[in-house]
C-alpha cells in the first residue's frame, strides 16, 4: 500500500476549493504516484463552507479555528489558502507543529512577511511549496527546456505581463484584496508576483529594477456580508477607499545581461486573464499567454524565405499533459495546473526531496517586489538585494 499523506486546508475559498479538488483528482490522473492523498480537515470561519468541505469535498471533518487544523496531530501537510495577511501566522503555527506547508503566494502580504515565513520553515526543518501554478504548464516547461538548450541563442530581452479585468468595474466590491491590512500590497503581490516568478524560472535572477504604480479605481462599493472579488455593487451603495495599487510596471535587468519589461493591472479593460511572456534571443523567440494555455509561439531564425512564428500545440509529448488528455492539441486548463503542482509537491514529500518553487523562491520574488516598491519612493533604479541574505 502507498503511504498516506494527510492534508489540512486552511480556507475553503476559490483556491482552497481548487486544491481540495486537486487532492481528489490526483489518484485518477497519476496512478504511478508513490503516495495517497487524504483530506483530513478543512478550516473555515463560514459555517456553510465547513459543511461543504465535508459533504462535497470529502474532508473527514471541518473546524472553525484554523489553528486547530494547522496543528492537528493527524495532519502531515497544510495548505494555506486564506487571505494574504493570514498566511504568516498560519505558516508559523503549521511549521512549529512540524507540518509540511504549501502556501498560496505571496506567503504574506508584504515582502518581509515572506522572509519571516522562510525563517520559520527553515528553523522547523519542514518542507515548503508555493502556488506559482503557471510554472507547471507543460508548454512553459517546454519553453524553459528550449531556452536552456540554446535554441534561442543569447537571450536579449524579456517581456512579462499579467493583465486582468477582475477589478475593472468601478462598481466591483471592496473585498479583502483592496485593503493593506488583509491583502498587503495590491497587484505586485497578487499577479505581478506570478510574472516575476515566471521570468526568474525561465531566465534566472532579476538584479536591478525601476518602476511605478497607480491606484486606478480609488473607491469601491462596500459589500454587505460575504462577497466575491467578482461581485458588483450599486451606484447608490456607500463606498470605501482602495488602499493598495491597481497597476504596476517595471523595467529591469537580469543577471545574465538581458533587459526586461513588466506590466500588471487588475483594472484594464480587454485582457481577461493575460498572464503572458515573450522571450527574445539572437536565434529566435518564444511567446506564451495563459489565455491560450495550450499554444506556444516559436520563431526560429533560418535561411528560409517562409519566415514567421510556428504554433506549438500542447499534447502528451510534453511533461504531465498526457496525464489529463491523450494525443496532440487536446487542451488542458487552469485547475489541471493546480493538480500537476500539488502532485509534484506531494511526490517530493513522499520521496523526501526538495520541492521548487518553495519558500526560498518566494523570497527571490519578493526581493524584486521590495526593490520595485523602493523605486516608487525614490523614482530611481534600485539594486535587488536578495532578502534571503539581507532581510529588512
Amino acid at each position: 500500500m502507498k503511504p498516506k499523506i494527510r492534508i489540512a486546508v486552511l480556507g475553503l475559498g476559490w483556491m482552497g476549493q481548487a486544491h481540495s479538488r486537486s487532492a481528489r483528482r490526483i489518484p485518477g490522473h497519476f496512478p504511478d504516484r508513490s503516495y495517497d492523498p487524504r483530506l483530513v480537515v478543512c478550516a473555515d470561519p463560514v459555517e456553510n463552507r465547513r459543511r461543504q468541505a465535508v459533504e462535497d469535498f470529502g474532508f473527514e471533518r471541518a473546524v472553525a479555528d484554523w489553528r486547530e487544523a494547522a496543528t492537528a496531530p493527524d495532519v502531515d501537510a497544510v495548505w494555506v489558502t486564506a487571505p494574504n495577511m493570514m498566511h504568516l501566522p498560519m505558516i508559523e503555527a503549521a511549521a512549529a507543529a512540524g507540518k509540511a506547508v504549501f502556501s498560496e503566494k505571496p506567503i504574506g502580504g508584504k515582502p518581509e512577511h515572506a522572509v519571516t515565513a522562510l525563517r520559520h520553515a527553515t528553523a522547523a526543518g519542514v518542507a515548503t511549496g508555493v502556488g506559482y501554478c503557471y510554472l507547471w504548464s507543460p508548454l512553459v516547461l517546454h519553453a524553459r527546456d528550449l531556452i536552456a538548450s540554446g535554441a534561442l541563442g543569447e537571450i536579449t530581452h524579456y517581456r512579462g505581463r499579467f493583465l486582468s479585468m477582475y477589478g475593472s468595474d468601478p462598481m466591483g466590491l471592496l473585498t479583502w484584496r483592496f485593503f493593506m491590512e488583509q491583502a498587503g500590497y495590491g497587484v505586485t503581490s497578487d499577479i505581478l508576483s506570478h510574472s516575476v516568478a515566471m521570468a526568474q524560472f525561465l531566465l534566472g535572477p532579476v538584479i536591478e529594477v525601476v518602476g511605478m504604480a497607480n491606484t486606478t479605481v480609488p473607491r469601491r462599493p462596500i459589500p454587505t456580508g460575504a462577497a466575491s472579488h467578482y461581485g458588483v455593487g450599486r451606484p447608490e451603495d456607500p463606498t470605501g477607499a482602495v488602499e493598495n495599487e491597481d497597476f504596476a510596471s517595471m523595467l529591469c535587468r537580469f543577471e545574465g545581461g538581458a533587459t526586461g519589461t513588466f506590466e500588471a493591472s487588475r483594472t484594464v479593460v480587454g485582457p481577461e486573464s493575460q498572464n503572458a511572456f515573450e522571450v527574445y534571443g539572437t536565434k529566435g523567440s518564444l511567446a506564451w499567454n495563459h489565455e491560450q494555455i495550450n499554444e506556444l509561439q516559436y520563431y526560429a531564425v533560418t535561411d528560409s524565405p517562409n519566415s514567421g512564428y510556428t504554433t506549438i500545440f500542447g499534447g502528451e509529448r510534453f511533461p504531465f499533459h498526457g496525464a489529463f488528455v491523450p494525443g496532440q492539441a487536446n487542451s488542458i486548463g487552469f485547475e489541471d495546473l493546480i493538480t500537476i503542482q500539488d502532485h509534484a509537491f506531494l511526490e517530493s514529500l513522499a520521496a523526501g526531496s526538495r520541492f521548487s518553487p518553495g519558500f526560498s523562491e518566494a523570497v527571490d520574488v519578493v526581493s524584486v517586489q521590495r526593490a520595485l516598491i523602493d523605486s516608487w519612493e525614490t523614482r530611481g533604479w534600485q539594486t535587488v538585494q536578495n532578502m534571503r541574505e539581507s532581510p529588512r
